[in-house]
C-alpha cells in the first residue's frame, strides 16, 4: 500500500490487521492499564489492580494477556516463594505511548462538543 487512501480503505474490512490491533488497545480496560504501567513504571498484579478501579481480576487477567500477546507489555515472572510476577511496558509498548497521547489531547480537546452534539442528536430523536 503506496498512499493514505489505499491504507484507510483497507482498514475499512473486518479482516483488516489495523483495526485487529487497535481494537486490543482501546477496549474498555487497555488504556488504563497502559497508562497505569506509564505512570508507575513496573507493577505486581495485585498492585495493579488496586490502581485500576472497577476493573475484576478476570479482565485484568484477559487484558494484561492480550496486550502481552501483542508485545505492548512484559511479564516477568520470578522463581520466588511466593511466586512473583511483575508487568511493565515493552519497548512497544512505550512507543506506542505518544499516539496514545496524542489520541488523548484530540478525546479532551473535542469532548464537550461531543457530548453536546449526542444530547442534540438524542433530543431531536
Amino acid at each position: 500500500m503506496s498512499n493514505k487512501k489505499e491504507i484507510i480503505q483497507s482498514a475499512t474490512f473486518p479482516d483488516c490487521p489495523i483495526r485487529n490491533v487497535i481494537s486490543h488497545i482501546t477496549d474498555k480496560w487497555s488504556l488504563l492499564v497502559l497508562y497505569t504501567l506509564e505512570q508507575k513504571e513496573v507493577l505486581r498484579f495485585k498492585d495493579l489492580w488496586r490502581q485500576i478501579p472497577d476493573i475484576s481480576q478476570k479482565m485484568l487477567t484477559s487484558t494484561l494477556r492480550h496486550l502481552e500477546d501483542d508485545g505492548i507489555i512484559s511479564r516477568e515472572v520470578f522463581t520466588e516463594v511466593p511466586p512473583r510476577v511483575e508487568y511493565q511496558l515493552s519497548e512497544r509498548g512505550k512507543s506506542l505511548m505518544p499516539h496514545l497521547d496524542a489520541l488523548l489531547t484530540w478525546g479532551l480537546e473535542h469532548f464537550s462538543d461531543i457530548i453536546t452534539d449526542r444530547k442534540k442528536k438524542h433530543n431531536a430523536d
